[in-house]
């Protein structure tokens, strides 16, 4: 069992960065927003936070949320709101 954030305990995050789990990568910003979209890992990247580098979806943030998501080796980024 994972240990990750939930809805709970996101509820004061407006906006986030992550980037693909498990060795994931996107070649294009449609890849990358469909498979976040269908609630697949991604890795929070927030030096504030105790999640940082802690797998998380689309599951554990609040409708109005806007995700920051890199992809295609991190050089990329697409910004959606949940």
């Amino acid at each position: 069992m994972r240990s990750s954030p939930t809805a709970t305990s996101m509820e004061v995050v407006s906006m986030a960065t992550l980037t693909p789990a498990y060795g994931r990568d996107y070649k294009s910003q449609a890849e990358v927003e469909a498979d976040f979209r269908a609630g697949k890992d991604f890795i929070l990247n927030d030096f504030m936070s105790q999640w940082d580098g802690k797998p998380c979806s689309i599951r554990d943030f609040p409708a109005g949320t806007q995700i920051t998501l890199r992809y295609k080796k991190k050089s990329n980024v697409i910004i959606v709101t949940i």
